[in-house]
């Protein structure tokens, strides 16, 4: 049986739960930082919700602060939410989903690799898709490629 769950209630459900999440557009949820991984625990172990797949995470740079977004999928209710984050870029620093979802871990892995983000609590956080030792993280507006500014 199908169950429709829609973003409304779940936001209702979140808000009286933590009072922390933010609806913000009709197709995501903002919450914040500290807040995340209580509530993606929440949504995956609640009967009724039961995201418990992570379809993907992402980033994005904004130069004034990033922002990650958390695709969780229901396949029990087929519904599908996202999750959207802000983090400071002085301390990008996001609490790691690893725990919850295996599959979150090499995905913040390249978030780490190519925009510079921590995920606290990470299993092995690393560099995934350049080597150790590159300097700087290429998906960040700020990233200057020595080779290209040597004649600048």
């Amino acid at each position: 049986m199908t169950t429709n769950l829609d973003l409304n209630s779940i936001a209702l459900r979140l808000k009286e739960q933590y009072g922390q999440v933010v609806f913000a557009e009709p197709d995501y949820l903002e919450v914040t930082a500290g807040a995340l991984p209580h509530i993606a625990g929440y949504l995956k172990n609640t009967p009724g919700l039961d995201f418990d797949f992570l379809d993907m995470v992402t980033a994005a740079d904004y130069t004034d602060r990033f922002e990650l977004i958390y695709r969780l999928v229901s396949i029990k209710n087929n519904t599908v939410i996202a999750l959207k984050v802000k983090c400071g870029r002085d301390r990008a620093e996001i609490p790691s989903l690893a725990g919850l979802w295996k599959g979150a871990q090499n995905q913040e892995r390249e978030i780490y690799d190519l925009f510079g983000i921590s995920f606290t609590g990470h299993p092995d956080m690393r560099r995934i898709v350049l080597w150790e030792g590159y300097e700087g993280h290429p998906l960040r507006k700020d990233f200057k490629e020595k080779a290209y500014d040597a004649g600048n």
